[in-house]
């Protein structure tokens, strides 16, 4: 299955769970993982392309962009 690695900024638990809200609500997404302490979101989707799930994230507000790591 597909892992996609992203480096999202988020300052509090507010940001990390509009976050975790946006990804529970995307249909496809099948787990994924919200580090505020970390500033990673890792999501593992079949359906869902890595730039579908980056504009979802961005949505949000918040400055995010896909991790080199």
């Amino acid at each position: 299955m597909p892992v996609y690695k992203y480096d999202v900024t988020m300052t509090c638990s507010g940001c990390s769970g509009a976050v975790t809200r946006v990804l529970t609500k995307l249909q496809g997404v099948d787990k994924f993982d919200v580090s505020l302490e970390t500033q990673k979101v890792v999501v593992e989707s079949e359906s869902l392309s890595e730039q579908e799930i980056l504009e979802k994230i961005q949505k949000t507000g918040k400055a995010a962009k896909v991790s080199d790591a």
